[in-house]
């Protein structure tokens, strides 16, 4: 494999299966086209490490080429969703780092974010209880959010004595929540509800903790059992398009739903349609 090391396996023409990927850092595991990956180490309430953000901007990356997953979901173990940083493991060493090794730090930890951004994938976070620091980015990061009535998010990095502006975190929550809001957060530190984040446009939907895991993957699997090409370009349009015109973003537009139509997708539907019966998509 290109990016993942271990039972990652290449395939001809750049593309790659994902299904036996054995996660060093976290949990990961790929059924009927829908990958899980879950932080794990729920006494702690799910902390990143040096390592775990490597190792997801590294897994992320390799989702560009995972035919085999059409749809992902990223939750954590046990009660919490993610703490952020680990003080121990990360905040105190980078006390000590000089300010390239710093930037090579928060260099990586964007690459995470850029990363869930760029991949075809539609990512869907499932979030209970605690979720600060960077375990808010993650979430902000991916295209979908479920939570619960007690999640907790926090972008804490004010609390700490950093800015708000971690992880692409000024960029990503304004046009989310809207500026007033993303303000708020970003410079108190405080916790945002599940209620408050469903009724502010964060959580997509709420759901009962013990049935937060499933809604996730039932949200996934129905997307990786869509047109996933067509899923594919209606993300990288949602990004791209951040940087666009109006003009610019209709002739994009244009051209993305011309290679859609070129697709055997979209004359499977059409066919389903005339015979009256549901389309099988298979994402070419």
């Amino acid at each position: 494999m290109r990016y993942l090391p271990g039972e990652a396996q290449q395939l001809p023409g750049n593309r790659a299966s994902l299904a036996g990927y054995q996660a060093r850092h976290f949990l990961f595991e790929v059924a009927d086209g829908v990958a899980t990956l879950t932080l794990n180490r729920p006494e702690r309430k799910n902390p990143l490490t040096f390592d775990s953000y490597a190792e997801l901007r590294e897994l992320f990356r390799a989702l560009a080429h995972a035919d085999d997953v059409k749809a992902v979901v990223i939750a954590g173990a046990g009660e919490n969703f993610c703490s952020g940083g680990d003080v121990h493991d990360i905040i105190g060493p980078l006390t000590k780092l000089d300010m390239p090794g710093l930037l090579a730090f928060t260099r990586m930890t964007g690459d995470v974010v850029k990363a869930m951004r760029a991949c075809p994938q539609p990512v869907v976070a499932a979030v209970d209880g605690i979720c600060a620091g960077a375990g808010a980015m993650l979430a902000l990061a991916a295209d979908l959010r479920l939570g619960t009535a007690r999640s907790k998010t926090a972008y804490l990095f004010t609390r700490v004595g950093l800015a708000g502006c971690d992880m692409g975190a000024c960029a990503l929550l304004p046009r989310l929540i809207g500026q007033g809001r993303a303000s708020e957060l970003l410079y108190t530190g405080r916790s945002m509800g599940g209620v408050e984040g469903e009724r502010w446009g964060f959580f997509n939907s709420l759901h009962e903790p013990q049935e937060l895991l499933a809604a996730a993957r039932a949200l996934a699997q129905g997307l990786a059992d869509g047109p996933t090409f067509a899923h594919g370009m209606t993300k990288k349009m949602l990004q791209q398009e951040w940087n666009m015109g109006v003009d610019e973003a209709i002739e994009a537009e244009a051209q993305a739903q011309a290679i859609c139509m070129a697709t055997n997708d979209f004359h499977r539907a059409y066919h389903a349609f005339v015979a009256k019966q549901k389309p099988q998509f298979e994402g070419d």
